[in-house]
């Protein structure tokens, strides 16, 4: 049975830097019209730079060549949708042996502390740790203070470092998480945190400028890369942007570079 470190590295390239696109927001938001074709802009995106994808278990089992043997990071959570109550706390509906027929690399699994429904949560979560290394198998916890309540003081810079570490300390072997803000916060994560730490790219959308000014700041400061989605499946072009996007993670490019890249006209 391969190891942890067999499994992980292949997403990390020599520069130990990865980017994940995030393509599993179907599970329970609304996807559409933007990812009507998801096979389309998975080929596409793996041909364009990304790393490893974040996926459902209907992209894995369904578009499984789409991948182009690309990771396969699959999501755990669900049970709850966008139209539904919001009265319930996301549960963990696929299991660890059940990942593994799908042939996935890695799984993701949430952990909001602070929220209303930390304690099953969280529970979920260490369990999904537990299972996994006793297959061997990578876990990337998305650690949110108090998950998608928010709350005016949820997202410091102090509550994701705690987050984040409290995520290191469970056994996450990789942490996804919103950017503090700032580069000096961010490092002060990233140096709290001994597993990588990606960003995430979160649910508004933002300037092509300032998610790669982000992006730029975050690996500046020691973070490990980004498991982002929605800014760019959403985008006119999802592969132009995402190999905009690569050079700066595996190049050092500037975000100007980038830029002139990403709107160069052909």
């Amino acid at each position: 049975m391969p190891n942890k470190t067999h499994r992980i590295n292949p997403r990390f390239r020599e520069d130990k830097k990865t980017f994940i696109m995030a393509m599993d927001h179907g599970n329970g938001f609304n996807v559409l019209p933007a990812m009507k074709y998801p096979g389309k802009i998975i080929s596409e995106v793996a041909r364009a730079g990304a790393d490893a994808f974040l996926a459902t278990v209907g992209l894995a089992d369904k578009f499984a060549d789409s991948f182009h043997g690309k990771g396969i990071i699959l999501r755990l959570d669900g049970s709850c949708s966008f139209i539904g109550s919001k009265d319930k706390p996301l549960q963990t509906v696929v299991g660890i042996e059940d990942a593994l027929r799908l042939g996935v690399d890695a799984v993701i699994s949430m952990g909001f502390p602070g929220s209303k429904w930390e304690d099953q949560i969280l529970e979920n979560l260490s369990r999904n740790i537990m299972d996994c290394n006793e297959w061997n198998l990578p876990l990337v916890a998305e650690m949110l203070p108090r998950g998608f309540e928010g709350g005016e003081d949820s997202r410091t810079p102090e509550n994701i470092t705690f987050a984040c570490r409290m995520g290191a300390e469970m056994g996450a072997d990789i942490i996804k998480t919103e950017y503090t803000g700032s580069p000096e916060s961010f490092h002060e994560l990233c140096e709290s945190v001994y597993v990588p730490v990606v960003i995430l790219g979160g649910s508004k959308k933002v300037s092509e400028e300032k998610l790669l000014t982000e992006i730029k700041e975050a690996l500046a400061a020691g973070g490990a890369g980004i498991a982002m989605g929605r800014n760019i499946w959403g985008h006119a072009e999802p592969a132009r942007y995402a190999s905009a996007i690569a050079k700066i993670i595996h190049e050092d490019c500037s975000v100007e570079s980038a830029l002139k890249e990403l709107n160069k006209k052909f």
